[in-house]
């Protein structure tokens, strides 16, 4: 059966913050990163769901089961000149894995980001998660050797914006 007439996307609602969040929940405790993740579903819809949103979510149901959920935001390379799509989160349950689940979930995405004026699609992927990592190339998401991934968060990230203000 094609994928279209197995997996129905929808766009992600209000209500469905709580079934975001244990997705996320589950993806943290499925790649070993559960004592990290510290977001709660009133973050998500303070963040997504307002006018103006940090962030877009799809749905994947299958026979009206929920299958899984993608979390995205638009990007912009400046060397590129070109709009973008970030998948910040993608998650399948067990049960629908290897049923091309995540695939419709990113196509949807790519296909919402395209009909935007999106030309490229980015994600990073777990270094652990050789299983995500094989999925993406198969579906020719290639990684980029030529870029890593630096960040600064929390006290930190405060600390390193509120230095400026204090030279002035």
């Amino acid at each position: 059966m094609p994928m279209s007439e197995r997996v129905m996307i929808r766009n992600a609602q209000a209500s469905d913050v709580g079934l975001l969040h244990q997705c996320l929940v589950a993806l943290a405790k499925d790649t070993g990163s559960a004592l990290q993740l510290r977001s709660t579903p009133d973050d998500l819809l303070m963040h997504g769901f307002r006018d103006n949103p940090a962030f877009e979510a799809l749905i994947a149901e299958i026979s009206g089961q929920f299958a899984g959920m993608c979390i995205t935001f638009q990007s912009f390379s400046t060397w590129r000149g070109e709009i973008g799509i970030y998948v910040q989160d993608l998650y399948v349950e067990k049960a629908f894995r290897g049923q091309r689940t995540g695939e419709a979930l990113l196509r949807a995405a790519a296909a919402r980001g395209s009909s935007r004026g999106a030309t490229h699609m980015r994600l990073s992927v777990d270094v652990a998660n050789s299983g995500a990592q094989a999925f993406y190339n198969r579906l020719g998401l290639a990684q980029c050797l030529d870029e890593q991934i630096h960040m600064i968060s929390g006290s930190a990230f405060h600390a390193f914006a509120d230095t400026l203000q204090k030279r002035s």
